[in-house]
């Protein structure tokens, strides 16, 4: 049995949300997806969904599967139609989605480059921090960051940034550097005061584990923007993601602190909605996004240092 057909119907199970859904797409049998899912299986040795008649869902190790197996379809479907093109052209109107703040630094900069090589191309951008609704709103992908809880759009990870805890050489010069997650009491820390993600603290590894440290200080505000620009000017730490302040490191306007705590990585993803021929134009452009977001240069090689185990080594649903 093929293999890429197996793993194909693997994921097409999980965005449809059932064997019969994703039979009746194909044009088969159900029990013909069945037989595919099951010689999956027992060709891996493990479990990837546990079935009932009512529902399915991902084992651990289905989930882990998953984004590999997207990640294939996606390099096979793209080498396919960039020898199957040939002389076409991409073309047409492109609508993406992508969070504000990221959106504006990552995004929009690349998007003249991109219509300057693709010239029928068109590309509207959105940017909003809200979860757009690709489908109904006409999107034809949109850029996430982190968990992506849709299980009905397809995922690709274009790349990974991360967390940092920085200050101003100023601030840092006048009340010392922290050396530990304990000595954060002791200082003003610029809180995100809205967000449940940010109610539960700054996130660390400490000792093999992720650790959630509760921080507080005289200055909060619901603007990430904001408190970039408080931690320039020298009024106390923040907690920032490389992308917004990977810059400011970089030409020495803040500097990183805790560095040996570094939370993990976050995930950049695209998410489109479930089709077998993407249009030539989204192709193009993801691979576009993912060529550049997986460059460590792009990033600067500070980001690739606070890596954990960086020193030894130096892209779901």
């Amino acid at each position: 049995m093929d293999r890429l057909k197996q793993l194909e119907t693997f994921v097409a199970v999980v965005g449809r949300g059932s064997l019969s859904a994703a039979a009746l797409a194909e044009g088969v049998a159900p029990a013909m997806i069945g037989r595919r899912l099951d010689a999956l299986e027992e060709r891996l040795g493990v479990k990837l969904l546990l079935r009932t008649t009512r529902k399915i869902s991902l084992t651990f190790e289905g989930s882990a599967f998953l984004e590999d197996c997207q990640r294939i379809i996606h390099d096979v479907q793209s080498a396919e139609a960039s020898v199957s093109a040939g002389g076409v052209k991409a073309s047409g109107h492109l609508r993406v989605s992508a969070p504000a703040g990221f959106g504006r630094r990552h995004v929009a900069p690349l998007v003249p480059a991109f219509t300057g090589m693709h010239r029928e191309v068109s590309v509207t951008l959105d940017l909003t921090d809200r979860i757009v609704d690709l489908v109904n709103e006409g999107f034809d992908c949109a850029v996430r960051l982190g968990e992506l809880p849709d299980s009905s759009m397809v995922s690709l990870r274009l790349g990974e940034t991360r967390r940092v805890c920085v200050a101003a050489p100023a601030y840092l010069a006048a009340r010392g550097r922290p050396e530990s997650l304990d000595d954060l009491i002791h200082h003003d820390c610029l809180v995100f005061s809205a967000g449940a993600s940010q109610q539960r603290g700054w996130t660390f590894h400490s000792d093999g584990r992720l650790v959630s440290v509760r921080v507080a200080g005289t200055m909060a505000c619901s603007d990430g923007a904001v408190l970039h620009e408080w931690c320039l000017a020298g009024q106390g730490l923040a907690w920032r993601s490389w992308w917004e302040v990977g810059a400011d490191v970089a030409a020495g306007r803040l500097q990183t602190v805790l560095d040996a705590y570094a939370a993990p990585a976050i995930g950049i993803h695209a998410v489109f909605p479930q089709r077998r021929h993407l249009p030539l134009r989204v192709r193009l452009f993801l691979d576009y996004l993912k060529h550049t977001y997986g460059n460590p240069g792009y990033w600067g090689v500070a980001q690739c240092e606070l890596l954990p185990g960086a020193a030894d080594s130096q892209v779901s649903k």
